[in-house]
């Protein structure tokens, strides 16, 4: 399968985990290059959605994980300031990798690319990384001491 020259992919990335490595190594499987989205402090508040990682330390985190598999060069990381970042303005972003609970924004950021005259991105949802209880790896679980970033138990469950 031929890759797309640019995909897009972002996310908070709080508390990096191995959902968040799969979501990323598959846009490095699609895409010859990677713009990732990081959701700024600011922007979170506004959607009040829940983080303890700034934006400074989710983007160390992830430039760590990029090195660690040799893509830094094909990648660039912007900061997102609204939900669909570059994906409404650059044209030359071929696809959008995300999960299924974020498939309705590149829907709609494709509504939004054809409203002003751009080709619609090839959407390609991944599936959930599942910890060792078979419920999705998630941010919140972290915080909330359920489980480690690799989707470990970390105490049992009621």
């Amino acid at each position: 399968m031929p890759k797309n020259k640019i995909v897009a992919v972002g996310g908070t990335f709080d508390h990096f985990h191995l959902g968040h490595e799969w979501l990323i190594s598959n846009a490095f499987e699609r895409g010859e290059f990677v713009i990732i989205g990081v959701t700024s402090d600011e922007f979170l508040k506004t959607v009040c959605k829940s983080h303890d990682q700034d934006f400074r330390v989710r983007v160390s985190r992830l430039i760590e994980f990029l090195k660690s598999k040799g893509f830094m060069e094909r990648a660039s990381i912007v900061k997102l300031e609204d939900p669909f970042g570059p994906t409404i303005s650059d044209p030359s972003i071929e696809g959008i990798v995300v999960t299924k609970e974020t498939v309705h924004r590149a829907e709609e950021a494709n509504r939004i690319r054809e409203e002003r005259g751009m080709k619609r991105m090839k959407v390609y949802v991944v599936d959930y990384v599942r910890a060792s209880d078979g419920i999705p790896i998630s941010s919140t679980r972290i915080r909330n001491r359920e489980i480690d970033e690799k989707g470990n138990l970390l105490k049992s469950q009621a």
